[in-house]
């Protein structure tokens, strides 16, 4: 499955997943009301009162209260993790990493997972340590890519070699591009909100035992009622909650699969993804927090003890996942612990494990221009050939070529733009330079221009960077901007408003803001702002292309003005896009003045809105526009993986032999 497919059949799943929680409130609720029915019929019997099951007084006051009980526990549960991935993980106990820590295995785990960002182009998640776990585990959590985590247990980060490591992070990157993460917090809310049942009848329990205990001579205070409805929600609630982790452990099984087979098509090395399989089964992979059992289908491997029945494993069978990517593997886990065992199948796993180990093509200068050229340089310093439905086949694919480019990429930075995209100041400072296209020929006056803008301290920074952001091709800008994210998330919500008045003010500053300089400000703005207001998460509105052909129209219109200055090839340009898509040959060309920023960005927002088939068409169209010919420009590549990435639809940088 590619990428759309993938976050096609997540959205599926959410749907047949709202199915089977309603058949099974559906359920209770039967069984609750029998429950109530079978209480007040002893009453009546007591009164010598005619009997009768069906009192719709009665189903309508336990329907309603189960549901306000169930759904209300639901939406609690729900709305507390609506903060993202940063919630869980201090639940779990995980302290976030200091992007300044010395330490080394914390060092090597943010290398890590800075080079999957840069190679897969999703913004770089905060980093958690569990300090507490000693054993092999890691999660990845969150309602969309702008507010994930990846935790990662002590015991990973201490017995993992880096490959090893980088197999598990590879794992938990495919949950975070297969849409799992928003499914998985789901399935929290819900499995709460049905336990909530539980703890009511718990509450029962103690209340009518203390209460009977005191009040055991007067016949109108009798107990017993009390106790059997408590018992029976009790019961109810755990039958509940163990068909609710039915269906967590259904959905886990299959997407752990599949995260396994793409960590192998992301890093081509499934020995480290097996090694590390390997050592959980000696040293394990148990929790020790509390929260773990709710959490539980989010981890790599099982973080509970051995489930009774293979059936309730919230994992597939850890032998199995290690047979199908080591077939040579002799069966022998680590001495110092005790493996799990093992059954089953994948599906998944056959065509990755089974494709041959490349090497990644290597990326030539260690000097920054020479390596940023190297990685799209088909023709020297100028543009590279790419066919249209390559860039659909990239969409959220990062390959082994993609994680060299963002290993040489990170040592050919200057020791001052790294240093500057783990601090929040000089991160500011970064943006504004990359806004400012500063190059060795304009930078003294662009340094000029900015200090009616930017405040001193920033400036100060500013003119520190100046000299490295020149040399940086602007077909890189958006990767730099991927990676000084998590230091701007560090910043107050004073400061981001001062931010982001002051970014608005540098891109307006020529009294002309482009479709790149728009693109890169969207794409800043759409992955900061969940951090500092609420947002709220994207869903699909537009279940087809019919009513949004005019927005379609004005953002291949403004493709093809920019790639193109006579009027015959911006034609040709877009109707090679409009031709992709369904009633495309509808579609008008509009002139450049119909295609204004605010059309254009009242045209993404609500293509956002659409079905992951849809901004399949989509992209693909606008593919067509920029390589109608037939060649795609450093500019006009990295001007389509930002438009991508305002659909959430990450493309990797474009690299020479992928």
């Amino acid at each position: 499955m590619d990428f759309f497919q993938r976050q096609e059949h997540a959205r599926r799943n959410t749907f047949r997943l709202i199915l089977l929680f309603a058949a099974g409130v559906s359920l209770m609720l039967v069984t609750v009301y029998a429950v109530a029915a079978g209480v007040f019929l002893n009453k009546r019997l007591e009164k010598g009162l005619d009997l009768w099951w069906w009192d719709p007084q009665l189903a309508a006051w336990v329907g309603l209260g189960t549901l306000a009980i169930i759904i209300g526990g639901s939406l609690f549960k729900i709305i507390e993790l609506s903060g993202g991935g940063a919630v869980v993980a201090s639940a779990l106990g995980g302290e976030p990493v200091n992007a300044q820590t010395r330490d080394p295995d914390q060092r090597k785990l943010l290398n890590i997972v800075e080079e999957m960002s840069i190679a897969s182009g999703v913004p770089m998640p905060e980093v958690y340590v569990m300090p507490e776990e000693d054993g092999i585990n890691a999660f990845a959590a969150g309602t969309a890519p702008d507010n994930a985590v990846i935790g990662v247990t002590q015991g990973s980060i201490r017995h993992l070699s880096r490959d090893e490591l980088q197999g598990v992070i590879a794992h938990e990157y495919s949950h975070i591009l297969n849409g799992d993460m928003r499914l998985n917090l789901r399935l929290i809310g819900w499995v709460f909100g049905i336990l909530c049942i539980m703890m009511i009848g718990r509450v029962l329990l103690e209340s009518a035992w203390r209460g009977g205990s005191r009040r055991r001579s007067s016949r109108d205070n009798n107990p017993w009622p009390l106790m059997v409805i408590g018992l029976s929600l009790l019961a109810i609630g755990w039958l509940g909650a163990f068909f609710g982790r039915l269906i967590q452990a259904a959905v886990s099984r299959q997407r752990e699969f599949l995260a396994d087979a793409s960590a192998v098509q992301f890093t081509r090395n499934p020995l480290g993804l097996a090694g590390a399989l390997k050592k959980i089964g000696g040293y394990g992979s148990k929790l020790e927090s509390a929260h773990a059992a709710e959490a539980s289908h989010m981890f790599f491997c099982n973080g509970l003890n051995q489930a009774w029945f293979n059936f309730t494993a919230t994992h597939p069978p850890l032998d199995q996942r290690i047979r199908l990517l080591d077939p040579s593997w002799d069966g022998q886990f680590p001495a110092t612990g005790i493996g799990e065992a093992a059954h089953g199948v994948s599906p998944y796993l056959d065509d990755a494990v089974k494709a041959p180990v490349r090497p990644a093509p290597p990326i030539a200068a260690p000097q920054l221009r020479g390596v940023m050229e190297a990685a799209l340089a088909a023709e020297a310093l100028a543009s590279r050939r790419l066919r249209d439905v390559d860039v659909v086949q990239h969409v959220g694919a990062a390959s082994a070529a993609h994680l060299a480019f963002a290993g040489e990429f990170k040592a050919s930075l200057p020791s001052s733009l790294t240093q500057a995209c783990q601090e929040p100041l000089a991160a500011s400072a970064l943006v504004y330079g990359l806004l400012l296209n500063l190059t060795p020929e304009n930078q003294a006056a662009a340094l000029a221009s900015a200090r009616a803008v930017v405040d001193a301290p920033a400036q100060l920074e500013l003119t520190r960077l100046a000299a490295a952001l020149a040399a940086v091709d602007p077909r890189y800008r958006l990767t730099l901007v991927l990676m000084a994210l998590p230091a701007l998330r560090q910043m107050t919500p004073a400061q981001f408003q001062h931010f982001e008045a002051t970014v608005r003010a540098l891109a307006e500053a020529d009294q002309e803001l482009d479709l790149f300089e728009y693109a890169l400000l969207k794409a800043i703005f759409r992955h900061l702002r969940p951090q500092f207001q609420p947002v709220r998460p994207a869903s699909p509105q537009y279940y087809a292309l019919g009513k949004l052909l005019p927005e379609c129209g004005v953002l291949l219109s403004a493709l093809a003005h920019v790639g193109n200055a006579e009027a015959p090839a911006i034609e040709q340009a877009f109707r090679a896009g409009a031709s992709q898509l369904r009633d495309g040959a509808r579609m008008v060309l509009q002139p450049l003045a119909a295609c204004g920023l605010g059309e254009i960005d009242g045209a993404l927002n609500r293509l956002a809105q659409t079905t992951p088939q849809i901004k399949r068409d989509l992209i693909n169209a606008c593919a067509h526009v920029v390589a109608a010919d037939h060649f795609v420009h450093g500019r006009e590549a990295e001007l389509l993986r930002a438009i991508a990435d305002t659909l959430d639809c990450p493309i990797p940088p474009f690299v020479a032999g992928v």
